[in-house]
């Protein structure tokens, strides 16, 4: 028999969490789905830390990452923090020899990443990334039927996640560039990267971008979340954003992502075009920008031997949490090696070679080659 990878670990993993945002509660519901423990919980925040410890019944708080690397017996961490904290608390954790769940996105630039994927490897630690949208049942089910050859080559492909009023507060870490990186392109990334998982995750060629600051000050556009304003704060990342994408296999990808534009809903879609047939993977969300009236589409789309259209809908079941309890619930299998990752460290640093491009675009007006 080979010997085990050296992330793999026996049941019950043993996680803790570094933040206590959120998103915690859905990392603590996959990981504990798949058998996992959730031993402590790290955040500079006392007060939310101990919120968080005593709402998931954690036993173990610490005021910094630091301490609880040095104290607490893990295998692994979810990092949970604002975009700026992503690359050195994933370092940081690598280092002290344990695997890692981290929010997207992946960091604030490629450059990141890829210092990451490296650590990872040096490491021979597991590296994900919460790609939510990827597990999601219409998504796997679509990957599915790709995987089956069913839709045969894809030649291109459009991702959209555009809102009419979803600016996540005024002045906060969301808005401010250096703490975020950017505004909806890398906050919103995600259908860029489900469209790229559907196309096989091609290499980048160039990319042809714009971005606008339409409605970023303006608190009509405020998105529904509760996430306060910070008086006298920042907000200098971009409200909405459009590209295009070329790969060296000749493909292509449509983007348009937005936190405030004139829509008539918000949608979180991906559609691609293949050599057998068409797809669409769609969520348009409720018209109060809640999820209580949300419509969900999976679709193929295709051509008869008699010229006739042979459309049909996949069917997936419902999953409201848009698939953050199974993303994390799949880092944790694959910590014992009872799942494949659902997403690798080098897709990351290529889908954040794309960001990087757009933003680089959108500056000089001007295509930029990735290389």
């Amino acid at each position: 028999m080979g010997r085990k990878p050296k992330f793999e670990v026996d049941s019950p993993a043993r996680i803790g969490l570094i933040g206590a945002g959120g998103m915690a509660e859905y990392h603590v519901a996959g990981f504990r789905k798949a058998g996992a423990e959730i031993v402590a919980i790290a955040d500079p925040d006392s007060n939310a830390a101990e919120a968080a410890a005593a709402k998931f019944d954690v036993t173990q708080v610490y005021d910094s990452a630091e301490e609880m690397l040095a104290r607490a017996k893990l295998d692994a961490v979810s990092v949970i923090t604002p975009n700026r904290f992503h690359c050195p608390l994933v370092l940081q954790a690598l280092k002290a020899g344990k695997s890692v769940f981290c929010e997207k996105p992946p960091a604030l630039n490629a450059r990141e990443a890829a210092q990451m994927m490296r650590a990872a490897k040096k490491a021979k630690r597991l590296l994900m990334f919460d790609f939510n949208n990827r597990a999601r049942p219409e998504a796997q089910a679509m990957k599915a039927a790709i995987v089956r050859g069913d839709v045969g080559r894809i030649n291109s492909a459009q991702a959209l996640w555009i809102r009419r009023t979803g600016i996540p507060g005024f002045g906060g870490w969301f808005t401010t560039k250096a703490l975020s990186g950017g505004g909806p392109v890398i906050d919103l990334l995600h259908m860029i990267d489900l469209a790229l998982y559907f196309m096989g995750y091609p290499e980048p060629k160039f990319v042809l971008a714009a971005t606008f600051r339409d409605f970023i000050n303006d608190k009509r556009f405020k998105g529904p979340w509760g996430i306060p304003d910070k008086a006298g704060g920042v907000c200098d990342v971009e409200s909405a954003a459009q590209g295009f994408v070329t790969f060296k296999n000749g493909s292509t990808l449509f983007l348009r992502t937005s936190w405030a534009e004139m829509n008539r809903r918000e949608e979180v879609s991906v559609t691609f075009q293949g050599t057998k047939a068409g797809g669409r993977v769609c969520r348009l969300f409720g018209t109060d920008g809640i999820d209580s009236t949300a419509e969900d589409t999976c679709e193929m789309y295709r051509i008869d031997d008699t010229g006739a259209c042979a459309d049909k809908s996949i069917s997936a079941s419902k999953d409201e949490t848009m698939g953050r309890v199974r993303a994390a619930e799949n880092f944790a299998l694959a910590l014992q090696k009872r799942e494949r990752p659902l997403n690798t460290p080098d897709e990351a640093v290529r889908l954040m070679k794309i960001i990087d491009a757009i933003y680089a675009s959108a500056k000089t007006g001007a295509p930029v080659r990735i290389r």
